[in-house]
């Protein structure tokens, strides 16, 4: 009787002869609200019934009476609606019964019921009550009933058989009401099982299709659910593994802790089946209580690899070292045995300390160190200690958390230290890094490791630190204004660039190329040489106190003067004179080779003048940094 329509319930009805063809009209009613299927069994025939369903999966629900329920509920994991006998069908049953003796027996499962005492005095009849667990208990308590002269029986459909098995006459204890009732319950429990279903099925079929290896257990550490790549791990079917305990299974896996106390482990290390994991745990809960747990686990080697990916993709963002040691230019003793150095120092992985006055090209030669070095095809990640606020600075060199400040970006964010992984950090101004910081960069010094604002664990990185200054470390680490113990830990490999005075034989070459690039860029077509050629002697007589920066500056400010108006291009000597005051100024003490205090403060008093006060567009004409500036004002 049983035809199955898509997207109704399906109700399995277990039980007796006697029950099912006493509830056919209860079934008639609800044949349009669900399929209903009528099968016969008792006890361990109606347990295997039960199952067999279920395996076929053409089941939402059970709905029986007595034994049956009581089994069925005790043994099995789908729904089972109870059709409960009442106080009132009990009354029922006994006025019938009395109608045709006034003794009466009643068998029931499980236990006897006492209030039925207080009935047989109000009913005027002789009651006898015995209660069965088992089939062959109920058959001895029909062969004492019928020696005990009773001829009517009341009870269960498995009572009233028995009782025509024996000869008596047997009443169904149950009320239409009561079977209504507990079909109802079925088919609203066959309902929200089929919802349940389809949620677990889409759960499911997410589930199987992981990569990563999933199981989940209830509050008893039993296996409810594991994924294919797991039954892989564990070498044994799913259906051999549903219901075992996991800490017989496979202690390493154990979720006991997860359970109790219910701590969630996101990220943690576990070696199993010979090869490493991130292992996830994760407690279940429902209406805030811990139910069951579920571990996941990650393949390390495809986490490293994506780590990878993901960090080549982020460094396509990020600036890269372009300069190498071939284009420098210059012939001096100095500036050779200061790239002699640096290409020696590039072949190791230690820290590199670049000292130099502002303008000597202290970002080119750790560029050109990276590029020379093994780590020249990964990130090459630089930063100024000095243009960043010290809040700013530290979350921008460490990262940060979700949540570690007010503004934090969602997710957080990774630090500079964590970009330049596989790397180089280029850590430029280091002597203006807060004292406060210098300690943090001390331990991802030590340990090859930092922690973000706001976590508690530790990130380990690998790269090669490389930093660079203008200020006197010695003389700061006796003042206190720069650690002792980071000073020692940076100066492993230290190169000292010479500043342009000292090399004076490279300023032509210098002044040539970068006169080229900038003719070039600005479309001017007229030869380097002879734009430079009556400015060449004192341009090797002064003494470029902004390096090379004010050198580049100084080509820029020439090809700028250079228009179609000019001529044959060659600035008169005295628009010359006017232009570039630095060059054409007598005084002895500067071209001797030392830039006293007062020549600097006048040509910043005339930079700052001839740029309206603007201190950024003095900087560029003095060929220094705004810091550089800002520092000579102070001094």
């Amino acid at each position: 009787m049983h035809v199955n329509a898509p997207g109704r319930p399906r109700i399995c009805f277990v039980g007796y002869r006697h029950i099912r063809e006493f509830a056919m009209p209860v079934i008639s009613e609800c044949a349009g609200r669900a399929d209903i299927e009528l099968v016969d069994g008792a006890f361990g025939g109606a347990l295997d019934v039960a199952r067999d369903r279920m395996a076929r999966g053409a089941v939402d629900a059970f709905v029986s009476a007595g034994s049956n329920a009581a089994i069925l509920r005790r043994e099995l994991t789908a729904p089972v609606a109870m059709i409960q006998l009442t106080g009132f069908d009990l009354l029922q049953s006994l006025i019938r019964a009395k109608r045709i003796a006034s003794r009466v027996g009643i068998v029931t499962y499980g236990a006897v019921i006492p209030e039925l005492d207080a009935v047989k005095e109000l009913l005027n009849i002789q009651i006898t009550q015995y209660a069965y667990q088992t089939p062959e208990d109920a058959r001895r308590c029909f062969s004492q009933l019928r020696d005990a002269g009773f001829r009517v029986i009341v009870g269960s459909s498995l009572v009233v058989e028995l009782a025509q098995e024996h000869g008596l006459t047997g009443l169904l204890a149950y009320s239409m009401d009561s079977i209504r009732r507990g079909l109802e319950d079925a088919i609203e429990l066959a309902r929200v099982a089929r919802l349940e279903a389809s949620r677990y099925e889409r759960l499911n079929g997410v589930l199987l299709h992981l990569q990563q290896a999933v199981l989940a257990v209830d509050g008893e550490q039993r296996i409810t659910m594991v994924n294919p790549p797991m039954q892989q791990l564990l070498g044994r079917p799913q259906s051999s593994l549903l219901g075992q305990v996991l800490d017989e299974i496979a202690p390493e896996l154990s979720l006991a802790a997860t359970l109790n106390p219910g701590i969630e482990d996101r990220a943690s290390v576990q070696r199993f089946a010979d090869r490493d994991w991130v292992a996830q745990r994760t407690p279940i809960q429902e209406h805030g209580e811990i139910v069951g747990a579920v571990i996941m686990l990650h393949d390390a080697q495809n986490i490293q690899a994506a780590d990878s990916i993901l960090r080549m993709q982020q460094r396509r963002h990020q600036p890269m070292a372009h300069h190498s040691f071939a284009e420098m230019v210059g012939s001096s003793p100095a500036l050779q045995t200061a790239v002699r150095n640096a290409r020696r120092y590039a072949r190791t992985d230690l820290t590199v300390l670049l000292c130099g006055e502002t303008g000597t090209g202290k970002e080119l030669f750790a560029q050109a160190i990276h590029n020379e070095s093994s780590r020249a095809a990964q990130s090459f990640v630089a930063v100024n200690c000095a243009s960043f606020p010290e809040s700013l600075l530290e979350s921008e060199l460490f990262g940060y958390e979700e949540g570690a400040f007010t503004g934090a970006k969602r997710g957080g964010k990774r630090g500079l230290i964590e970009a330049a992984h596989k790397g180089t950090l280029f850590l430029d101004e280091i002597g203006d890094m807060p004292l406060s910081l210098q300690s943090r960069l001390l331990r991802v010094l030590q340990e090859r490791e930092v922690t973000r604002l706001g976590a508690s664990a530790s990130i380990p990185v690998d790269l090669r630190v490389v930093l660079a200054t203008h200020q006197p470390l010695e003389e700061m680490v006796r003042e206190r204004r720069f650690r002792q113990d980071l000073y020692y830990r940076i100066n492993a490999l230290r190169l000292s660039l010479p500043p342009l005075r000292q090399r004076r034989q490279d300023v032509a070459p210098l002044a040539l190329a970068i006169l080229r690039r900038s003719l070039s860029a600005a479309a001017v077509r007229l030869p380097a040489e002879r734009v430079l050629a009556p400015l060449l002697e004192p341009m090797q007589a002064y003494d470029w106190p902004g390096n090379v920066r004010e050198l580049e500056n100084f080509c820029n400010r020439l090809v700028a003067l250079q228009s179609p108006a000019s001529g044959p291009g060659l600035l008169a000597e005295g628009d010359l004179r006017c232009e570039f005051p630095e060059l054409f100024d007598g005084n002895e003490a500067r071209r001797s080779g030392s830039v006293s205090d007062e020549s600097r403060a006048r040509r910043v008093a005339e930079a700052l003048h001839r740029s309206g006060q603007n201190r950024q567009e003095a900087a560029r004409r003095l060929g220094i940094s705004r810091s550089t500036l800002w520092r000579w004002l102070r001094e």
